[in-house]
């Protein structure tokens, strides 16, 4: 029996560890009624899984008509769909708000993603330039 207890408190700690530092994630903040989202769905939507910053950055999808999911009560000023929020390791990195153009979300979402892993790794601007051999900064 107390063998059975020790795993089970083992297990739930490791749980409520791996719960509270989520991947990084796109989170898309929506409306039913928001034209431009129905846009940004069937532009870029659809093939956004398939893409490399979907393995980066997969999308969670959030209604603004909902209750914001708790892990996401920190993320404050969501009032234009749609607004895409980057979030790693629980905090916000950066955000679209609006949708013009495929052209103009994929440009953004270079840069949010630079952004990203210059938070992650320290040596990495978000302004290098990953084709330079010597990592000069094009800022």
């Amino acid at each position: 029996m107390k063998r059975f207890v020790v795993l089970t408190l083992t297990v739930c700690a490791a749980a409520a560890a791996a719960s509270s530092v989520r991947a990084a994630e796109l989170v898309y903040f929506n409306s039913p009624a928001c034209g431009v989202c129905e846009r940004w769905d069937q532009e870029v939507g659809v093939i956004y899984d398939k893409t490399d910053e979907a393995r980066r950055l997969p999308l969670r999808s959030v209604s603004v008509h909902d209750e914001k999911p708790v892990d996401l009560a920190h993320i404050k000023g969501v009032t234009f769909t749609p607004t895409f929020v980057v979030v790693e390791e629980g905090r916000e990195v950066g955000r679209i708000v609006g949708y013009i153009s495929d052209y103009f979300f994929w440009d953004q979402m270079a840069g949010l993603i630079k952004k990203a892993e210059a938070l992650k790794n320290p040596s990495v601007t978000a302004c290098s330039d990953p084709a330079s051999s010597a990592g000069s900064s094009r800022c």
